[in-house]
């Protein structure tokens, strides 16, 4: 199973996290499928690459509860939920 966490990169006292695409048995730092985003929380910064992160939603990736909390805030989620929907209209 794939999941969508956090991976802890920068210095001491100054972490940023890139947002991955990791197999569940892999550790945090462990070897990641693909770099999908990148969160700083000091600087309150985010990128986040959404055709990646779509891909791996839609092939079952669960996002952790952070990584969960920054896809809803961006209104990733809500657009993943919408695209879901018309898909299945269609």
């Amino acid at each position: 199973m794939v999941k969508l966490r956090l991976k802890r990169c920068g210095k001491k006292q100054r972490a940023v996290y890139r947002i991955v695409a990791i197999d569940v048995r892999s550790r945090r730092e462990g070897r990641d499928l693909r770099k999908v985003g990148f969160y700083d929380p000091i600087k309150n910064q985010t990128y986040l690459n959404v055709p990646a992160i779509f891909y791996f939603l839609e092939k079952g990736a669960q996002p952790t509860e952070t990584v969960y909390d920054i896809l809803r805030r961006a209104g990733v989620l809500e657009e993943f939920r919408l695209n879901q929907t018309k898909l299945k209209v269609k």
